[in-house]
C-alpha cells in the first residue's frame, strides 16, 4: 500500500455560484484511511446533484474549500489495512453513498469509502461505469422499491433524455412495462425511440394528457415520475389513472407547480418525493439495488448511454452543458 501522500489535480470551489466558481487546482491527497480506498480516476460522471451542490440549493451545504462529484470509475492505486475484497489494480466504479463534506469525484487521483467501490461489470467502459449507479439505482428505486411496477402497467416520465430518463426507459422495458416518455425536442423524440422508448409524447406538438390516454386505452398512466415539477404537474395529473401513483424526484423548473386538487382527490392519487438516499442509507435495499442493476448490465438490458464528453480542465463547461439540458444520456468528465 502506498503511505505517500500524493500531490495532483482536482477541483474544488471556495463559494457557491455557477460552473464558473469551479477551479482546478493542485491538492494533496494522502493515503488511504484504514477503511478507504484511494482511487486513480478514469472518468466521472456528471451529476445532476454536483450542480445543485455547487449552487448552494442541495439540502447538504458546502463548506469550503468544497469538494464535488459522486460518480467515477477508474483503478484502484491503494487500499487501506481494513479493507476486505478490494486490492490495487482492481477496476472499479462509485456509488453515490457519501458526503461532499468528506469525498468527492472530481479529481485524478481520489480517497473514498471503500463501501462506496463496486466491481462494475466488465462489458463496460470506463465512461459507461461512471454513469450506472446514481441513474439505475434512482430507477430501480422508484420503480422497483417504491412502486412495485408490474407486468403491463405504463410509466410516464419528462426528462427522458437524461441519463436517468434513459434509465428508466430500460428499466421498465426489463420489468414488462410501458414506457411513455415526454420531451419537447423533435431531435431527441427520435433519439428516445432508438433507446427503446415504446412511446415518446412530443410536448410541443401533442398534449400530455390526451396522447396518454390514447396510448393507454383511455386508463391514464399507473406510474408517473415527474423530475420537472412546475406548470406542467397539473397535465401530468390530468394523464394519471384512476389511483395512479405519481414520484416528484427532481425540480429542473422552479416554477411553483400548480395543485389540482379535485383530480387528485376525483382519482385519489398518492403523490410522494423520492430520494435516493433513503434507499442508499439501508444496507438490505442498497444490496439487493445492486444486485438487480448488475444482474441487468451483465444481460445487456441495463446499458448508461454517455453523452458529451469533457476533459476534467473544461469541467466549467461541462456543468454549462448539464445546466442547458440540450444533451442526450450522460455528460462525463475524462481524466
Amino acid at each position: 500500500m502506498s503511505t505517500q501522500t500524493k500531490q495532483v489535480k482536482a477541483v474544488r470551489f471556495h463559494q457557491a455560484g455557477g460552473p464558473e466558481v469551479l477551479k482546478l487546482e493542485q491538492v494533496n491527497i494522502p493515503a488511504p484511511g484504514p477503511q478507504e480506498v484511494r482511487l486513480e480516476v478514469k472518468a466521472i460522471g456528471v451529476n445532476r446533484v454536483d450542480s445543485m451542490f455547487r449552487s448552494g440549493y442541495y439540502s447538504e451545504q458546502p463548506i469550503f474549500p468544497s469538494m464535488l462529484g459522486f460518480e467515477a470509475a477508474g483503478i484502484i492505486e491503494s487500499v487501506g489495512e481494513e479493507v476486505k475484497d478490494l486490492v490495487p489494480g482492481d477496476v472499479v466504479s462509485v456509488v453515490p453513498a457519501f458526503s461532499n463534506h468528506q469525498y468527492g469525484t472530481y479529481g485524478e487521483l481520489i480517497l473514498l469509502p471503500a463501501y462506496a467501490i463496486q466491481k462494475h461489470p466488465s462489458n463496460l467502459s470506463f465512461e459507461q461505469a461512471a454513469a450506472l449507479w446514481t441513474s439505475y439505482i434512482a430507477a430501480y428505486g422508484m420503480l422497483v422499491d417504491s412502486a412495485n411496477l408490474q407486468p403491463g402497467q405504463a410509466v410516464l416520465f419528462n426528462a427522458a433524455s437524461s441519463n436517468t430518463g434513459l434509465a428508466i426507459v430500460q428499466m421498465v422495458n426489463l420489468l414488462g412495462g410501458i414506457s411513455i416518455a415526454i420531451t419537447s425536442s423533435v431531435s431527441k423524440k427520435q433519439a428516445l425511440l432508438d433507446a427503446g422508448a415504446q412511446h415518446v409524447i412530443l410536448t410541443r406538438e401533442q398534449d400530455i394528457a390526451k396522447e396518454a390516454m390514447t396510448i393507454t386505452g383511455g386508463k391514464g398512466a399507473d406510474l408517473i415520475l415527474d423530475a420537472v415539477g412546475g406548470k406542467h404537474f397539473e397535465h401530468l395529473v390530468a394523464a394519471a389513472a384512476e389511483r395512479a401513483q405519481i414520484i416528484a424526484y427532481g425540480a429542473l423548473s422552479f416554477e411553483p407547480a400548480v395543485w389540482p386538487a379535485i383530480p387528485v382527490l376525483l382519482k385519489m392519487l398518492s403523490i410522494k418525493g423520492y430520494n435516493m438516499g433513503d434507499l442508499l442509507m439501508d444496507y438490505t435495499k442498497q444490496q439487493a439495488a445492486i444486485a438487480f442493476v448488475k444482474a441487468g448490465v451483465e444481460s445487456g438490458k441495463l446499458k448508461p448511454v454517455v453523452g458529451p464528453k469533457f476533459p476534467l480542465s473544461n469541467v466549467t463547461d461541462a456543468q454549462r452543458s448539464l445546466e442547458a439540458n440540450q444533451h442526450t444520456g450522460k455528460i462525463v468528465l475524462t481524466v
